[in-house]
């Protein structure tokens, strides 16, 4: 409850930076709707009927209060609400989320345990290359090499499109395979080298040295007073990654044509559609912050002793 004042704050910061760097977007509403050649009395009716032809402060404050009401405009360009829109689009985005970030962690967290309980062999040094590949090579140039070699070579998977998940399972499946895999592969990279980071401090620390003192076996001291502590700041990464799957794939879904929520800020931006533009940007910050709370949550469920505040101490210097 403490926290809550902040992120309506951060919120509503967020939409008036939106808006305000909108506005000096070039080009003109109206003209991009009516075209060209459409005359000055036409364009000023079409201004009028959008109210862009009231001064700024007005056209925020009334966007404002219908964002307050669940309401974030109508699209210029779609001519639909915007949160129909959104809701369109956000399954595809929200999967390919969710799974790339589960992959990641899949891979990363057993790389990254079984390179620091084995320092300076030969796996160990194969993750710290994994982890640097992971942060060199971007995703759409890996996304590239897997529809050359599965779609077009092998032609095991689709190269672009998306399938519903109600109407075919499996097909969504495959069409997101690999989306996921360029996205989620380089996250792996850059989680499984934090994990191993992060078990090695652990395993220096007294009160490991002290449970093996006790007599308990090699896999009881990993699992149960080094891999829980060595999740904390792997947390923080996690949720980080997860708001920047959720707002920043948008050369992804265009690599391979899926008609998500990065798309669609594409769309709105090349279109100067400013309710779309707004109300994607409002709905994705929302998103990023939950996260963020959530993982400031997530801490205290990983180690009961650290406080709210201590938590936040420790995110904000992690971040």
């Amino acid at each position: 409850m403490r926290r809550l004042p902040s992120l309506l704050l951060t919120l509503l910061l967020i939409s008036l930076i939106t808006f305000v760097v909108v506005q000096v977007i070039p080009g003109d509403p109206a003209q991009l709707i009516l075209g060209t050649e459409a005359s000055p009395e036409t364009l000023a009716d079409l201004r009028t009927q959008l109210g862009l032809d009231r001064p700024l402060p007005l056209q925020y404050l009334s966007w404002l209060s219908g964002v307050l009401r669940g309401n974030l405009g109508v699209s210029l360009r779609h001519g639909r609400p915007v949160t129909t829109l959104i809701a369109e689009r956000l399954p595809v985005t929200l999967s390919l989320a969710i799974l790339s970030l589960a992959l990641a962690v899949l891979v990363a967290v057993p790389l990254g345990v079984l390179a620091a309980v084995r320092q300076h062999s030969a796996l160990d040094y194969g993750v710290l290359v994994f982890a640097q590949a992971g942060l060199a090579l971007p995703s759409f140039w890996i996304g590239i090499l897997l529809i050359l070699l599965f779609a077009l070579s092998l032609r095991w998977l689709p190269s672009g499109g998306y399938v519903p998940w109600g109407e075919n399972p499996l097909g969504a499946l495959r069409s997101l395979a690999m989306p996921v895999l360029a996205l989620g592969l380089p996250v792996a990279g850059v989680l499984a080298r934090l994990v191993r980071a992060s078990m090695l401090e652990e395993l220096a620390r007294d009160h490991i040295r002290t449970a093996r003192a006790k007599g308990l076996s090699e896999p009881q001291v990993i699992v149960r007073h080094v891999l829980r502590n060595a999740l904390i700041p792997t947390v923080t990464l996690l949720g980080l990654q997860l708001g920047f799957l959720l707002g920043g794939s948008i050369v992804i879904e265009q690599v391979f044509a899926l008609p998500g929520l990065g798309r669609l800020v594409l769309f709105a931006i090349n279109n100067r559609d400013l309710p779309l533009i707004q109300g994607l940007v409002l709905f994705i910050a929302a998103l990023v912050v939950g996260i963020n709370f959530l993982v400031d949550m997530a801490y205290t469920w990983l180690d009961p002793r650290i406080s709210l505040s201590r938590t936040q101490i420790y995110t904000d210097e992690h971040r």
